[in-house]
């Protein structure tokens, strides 16, 4: 099949291109795909997204005029494709529903213990040989209460993990993961683990009715000087929300891989122009805040899982066979 590759760096190349093996006819696009971009996919039988491309109504209605029948997403979450639109046109769409869990979630842990023991600070602070200590003083993760917000392959990744540093466990999610119960996690209403836990870490889609489950009302649940890492989906917090509560004190370190207004931003150098997200900008100011850049899912086993099995799934749509990554409205 000719294929479109939209929002394509150096890397998704080298990946796809390695597993394709010249089956399919790839080619690449670093435009994200919005209703004007997707006229460039006039003529493809199928188009390949990220997380940032924005496949709304209007674009899938512009694909399907075009001739594309196929969708192939290389990333779990989905919530930029509108499901309903693409079946209206006759668009199949499928996705990567499994790759590395270990990548986010070990990246998880990387992000707390950087804010932790302010890792980021020191590191800046010696390149300009100054070695004080001042402002640097972090806390044992020992014996602190870690909350898990999803409990899926990646949240009970990363509860193994702080099980290792001898945390105790909160977890909240619609299903009991037995994994978790056997590291001695306590499911808890999200109130009651908002209110009890001291390091909370989210790991759940983004879903209409997860959006924004971080806002001003459950920030106020938190204990003062709580720790939140968001590795999942930017639209899981009310950003302006958390801002104001990191200005009163309440939140002691936030680390966020992802932001609810990326698109356009994350995957792009963008060092040399003006910023106009000023909420991206305020909290860009705060010492205890770390941003990075959607990176988490980014290690050498999980692109090539992810390549591997977007190929499988062109291949699959190509001689007309359904398998487990196919999507329908109301996932």
């Amino acid at each position: 099949m000719r294929v479109l590759v939209y929002d394509t760096h150096s890397y998704d190349r080298a990946f796809l291109d390695q597993a394709n093996q010249g089956r399919h006819q790839m080619e690449y696009t670093s435009a994200q795909l919005d209703p004007h971009t997707a006229t460039l996919a006039q003529g493809y039988d199928a188009v390949c997204l990220f997380v940032n491309d924005r496949a709304d109504a209007a674009a899938i209605e512009r694909l399907a005029s075009g001739g594309v029948r196929m969708i192939a997403q290389r990333s779990t979450g989905f919530n930029n494709i509108d499901l309903v639109a693409a079946r209206r046109h006759g668009i199949t769409v499928m996705r990567v529903s499994y790759y590395s869990p270990y990548s986010v979630a070990e990246f998880a842990v990387g992000l707390l213990q950087t804010l932790n023991r302010r890792i980021h600070r020191a590191y800046n602070r010696t390149r300009e040989f100054n070695f004080r200590l001042a402002g640097l003083l972090g806390h044992d993760l020992h014996g602190r209460t870690v909350g898990v917000v999803g409990t899926g392959k990646i949240g009970a990744i990363f509860a193994r993990i702080m099980h290792g540093f001898g945390c105790p466990l909160l977890a909240y999610d619609v299903r009991e993961n037995p994994e978790c119960l056997a590291l001695g996690a306590t499911y808890v209403s999200l109130e009651e683990l908002l209110r009890r836990a001291d390091i909370i870490s989210l790991h759940v889609p983004l879903l209409p009715e997860t959006h924004h489950m971080i806002n001003a009302t459950t920030l106020a649940l938190m204990k003062p000087g709580v720790m939140l890492v968001n590795t999942s989906r930017g639209g899981l917090i009310d950003t302006e929300a958390l801002i104001a509560a990191i200005q009163r004190g309440h939140v002691g370190a936030v680390a966020l891989d992802v932001y609810e207004e990326e698109e356009g931003k994350f995957f792009r150098d963008l060092s040399d122009t003006v910023i106009d997200d000023e909420v991206l900008a305020r909290l860009m100011t705060f010492p205890n805040v770390l941003v990075t850049s959607h990176q988490a899912f980014f290690t050498y086993e999980a692109m090539t899982t992810i390549a591997e099995t977007t190929i499988r799934n062109l291949t699959d749509f190509e001689e007309g066979r359904e398998n487990e990554n196919l999507l329908r409205p109301g996932q």
